[in-house]
């Protein structure tokens, strides 16, 4: 059972720009304590605080999966925490070095669900839902995300009023709250908690239009 959230306090932040600077086994096995002091417990404290109105949350794993990657540091230089509101759909936090970073979107989308997705935005009856809960979020400060191709998927025109949408594999709307005082008290939590909720027409509009 974690204790109620207090913030997260500026060791997190240290340790991140510590570990930049020497991200090895040795390093993480002489800060581990400050890892799970100052790092896990408080996003597990955020998280629960949270629950009740999203859902549990998936505090990911310290570790990075270097199997593949040329980069073969062996952690993650943040700690990131994710609630699931269908596949690979949902509700993103994380705190790093440069602070702390809220956000929403899909990540994940294999091809029937992508089409479906696609034929979504591309509808007339319901792509210019998604634009105006976009447009929304980019003027207060939001940044929209995510993988996308260079040229028009196959079968929609370029000149398609909402080619930008159509062109995205993945889609993420982000902010940040960098070092904002927020960060560091319990205060956050609401703070969190609104900017979910403002990402939430995202979400379910994706969770809605998305089969597969």
């Amino acid at each position: 059972m974690s204790g109620a959230f207090e913030g997260f306090p500026e060791a997190a932040l240290d340790f991140y720009d510590d570990l930049e600077l020497d991200n090895t086994r040795s390093f993480w096995t002489a800060h581990r304590e400050v890892y799970e002091t100052a790092v896990r417990a408080p996003m597990t404290a955020l998280t629960a605080a949270l629950e009740p109105e999203f859902g549990a949350a998936k505090i990911y794993r310290p570790y990075r999966d270097v199997r593949f990657a040329r980069d073969k540091t062996p952690y993650k230089d943040h700690q990131g925490a994710f609630v699931a509101a269908g596949p690979a759909t949902g509700y993103y936090l994380q705190v790093g070095a440069p602070g702390v970073r809220v956000g929403v979107g899909f990540y994940y989308a294999e091809r029937e669900r992508l089409a479906s997705i696609r034929a979504a935005i591309a509808d007339d009856r319901t792509g210019p839902q998604l634009s105006r809960v976009v447009d929304r979020l980019v003027r207060r400060g939001w940044e929209l995300g995510g993988e996308t191709l260079r040229t028009s998927p196959r079968g929609y025109d370029a000149s398609h009023p909402r080619i930008g949408l159509l062109r995205h594999r993945t889609m993420t709307l982000g902010r940040s709250y960098g070092f904002e005082p927020v960060i560091f008290s319990p205060d956050l939590v609401e703070q969190v908690r609104a900017d979910w909720r403002a990402g939430r027409p995202f979400v379910e509009w994706v969770v809605e239009h998305a089969v597969g």
